[in-house]
């Protein structure tokens, strides 16, 4: 299904991203260095709705297709798009199945590498709660 690695360099990707819009290259890097690049192919499934969400993922490169209930969306992630930021904190279900359309390349981050950053440092943890809640608006 996927492929892990230890990612190199997504604070480019990072910085596209509005949850972290607010974060400083330092702050961007340490949450870059607790991520871990994750590789789908087409066809894969990314989320399978209703199941358990551990991680949270932005997508560096390639597309996936959105469906809720079984039914398909007329939207797409692509780059620069991110998904499962609540599963960060609660881990609930997943509420939207992804399956990737082409090859994709994302970077992930599960609750237990988040818990101990936001724990260490309470600027990005500032920073990040307060990005959800304007997106929750």
């Amino acid at each position: 299904m996927y492929n892990c690695a230890v990612a190199t360099g997504p604070v480019d990707t990072l910085k596209k991203v509005p949850l972290f819009a607010e974060l400083d290259d330092r702050e961007l890097q340490q949450i870059a260095s607790s991520m871990r690049e994750r590789r789908y192919s087409a066809g894969d499934t990314v989320t399978q709705e209703g199941r358990g969400g551990a991680g949270f993922f932005v997508v560096e490169e390639g597309e996936a297709e959105v469906s809720v209930a079984g039914e398909t969306k007329p939207w797409t992630v692509g780059p620069g798009d991110y998904f499962g930021e609540i599963a960060l904190i609660n881990e609930s279900p997943r509420t939207a199945t992804l399956t990737a359309k082409t090859d994709m390349v994302c970077y992930g981050m599960t609750p237990w590498d988040f818990r101990p950053l936001v724990e260490t440092n309470s600027a990005i943890a500032w920073k990040l709660l307060t990005a959800m809640a304007e997106k929750m608006k």
